[in-house]
Order: structure tokens, then sequence, then C-alpha cells
């Protein structure tokens, strides 16, 4: 039953990811419809109001559509990528529905910059590179870089050390079930930087076609850098989404 986790999230964006996985999967093949608002909100134990806001949220991200009278259909064109990101969870809810190609394999190397960023006393660390994927369409290139010590805790998953695995796997979530210390926030930088000729060959964008660049430094519960993600992704295929509150 969808309902607030740990983290806080609402019913209506749990329930929103299982309709959002079910879609992804299948599951409303034929003739597309999907259940009504009163048939979930009595499987899941839900008022109608909060069915109907996570269908709002399918709507807005352009995965559904609602006809008056009739229901709610799966869209007939594959969407652009469209998320609310509001926290650490939701962010490793990106295993939901995309997926990622190692280009790079996760390997040892000397960024004198990366180690700052990640507070190292050396200038050693470890880093892997995928392209990001919705439906089979590329939207982002990321580099992840590890300190030596978190690296050594993912040595052992292919998913990450093998050149071309695909999967939909984070490195965060990966990271979740192997550190002593969780995950307990990101530092995050968005800024918009114009496509160079590796981005224009791994994206297939235009050369200086504007690119949305994130940064994020996630650190653990004990305040220490454990993960370093700079991805570019391209601004008509994903739409980053956030809401304020007072």
């Amino acid at each position: 039953m969808p309902s607030r986790t740990g983290s806080n999230r609402a019913a209506y964006a749990v329930l929103a990811d299982e309709l959002r996985a079910g879609i992804v999967r299948g599951d409303y093949a034929g003739e597309r419809r999907l259940p009504t608002e009163t048939s979930l909100a009595v499987e899941h134990g839900l008022s109608r109001q909060t069915v109907r806001r996570a269908y709002l949220e399918l709507v807005s991200e352009g995965l559904v559509n609602r006809v008056p009278g009739r229901g709610t259909f799966v869209a007939d064109r594959p969407p652009t990528y469209r998320r609310q990101f509001a926290s650490v969870e939701d962010l490793m809810g990106l295993a939901i529905d995309t997926t990622v190609e190692i280009v790079r394999p996760l390997s040892r190397g000397v960024s004198i910059e990366t180690a700052a960023r990640l507070a190292l006393d050396s200038d050693v660390v470890h880093s892997l590179a995928y392209i990001r994927s919705h439906q089979g369409v590329p939207f982002g290139w990321t580099t992840v870089s590890l300190p030596p010590s978190v690296a050594t805790l993912l040595s052992d998953v292919p998913e990450v050390s093998t050149v071309g695995a695909s999967h939909s796997l984070t490195v965060i979530g990966l990271l979740e079930q192997r550190l002593t210390h969780p995950i307990a926030e990101a530092e995050q930088t968005i800024s918009a930087v114009r496509a160079d000729g590796r981005l224009v060959e791994l994206l297939g964008c235009n050369p200086d076609d504007p690119i949305l660049r994130i940064d994020r430094l996630f650190i653990s519960a004990t305040g220490d850098p454990v993960e370093l993600s700079v991805g570019y992704f391209l601004p008509d295929q994903y739409t980053y989404r956030t809401t304020l509150r007072r």
C-alpha cells in the first residue's frame, strides 16, 4: 500500500511511482486504459483525492492523458523525461523508469579538482561514466566519482565495472546497501552550458546547443562526501522540477 516512507514521501508520490513503473513495463498494453480513481483508492486504501493527485503527476510528465467520461490512458507518444525531485530517495527513484549504459567502467585515476571536492588527502579518485536513457531515448551523460574507500564497496559489482553493461540501477542506490553510514544529503548546483564535441557525439545534439549541467555532492550522515555526480542533460528531453515550500 502506498504510504509515507521514512523520507516522508507522500502517498500520491509513491502511487505515481508504481503506476509509472507499470506503464514502463507495459502493464497497460492493449486498450492502454489505467484503473479508475475509485478502484485504485479501494485497492490501496487511499482517498480519491490522493489517487487524482498521482494521476495529475503522470499527466504533467506526459505519460498519460485523461479523457473526460472515458478514463485515463497511456499517452500515444513517448514523453520527455520529467520528474519531481525533492529528496535523495527521489533520485534513487531514477531506477524505476530509466536505464544506464556504462561507457567508462569504474576505474582509478587522478584528479586534483575532484579530489578536493571529495575532501580527500590525495588526488586519487575512482570514477565511472554512463549514458542515461528513458524509453530508449538518451537524455543524459553522467560522470560519477568516488573516494577510494567508497569505490572499494563496489569493486565486485559488474553493473559498474563492465563496459556496455545496461541496467536500471543508480550508484547511490548501490552505495546505500553497502555504506556503514547512509547518505544524508546532497549539495546540488544547476547551471547551463554549451554542448562540446564530446556531448554532441554522446547525446546526438548540435554543437553549442544549451545543455543542463547538474552537479551533486552526496554526503553521509557523518558529514563525509561519498559521491560526486556531474551530469549533462538535454533540455528538450529532460525537465527537472522541484517544489518550494514555506
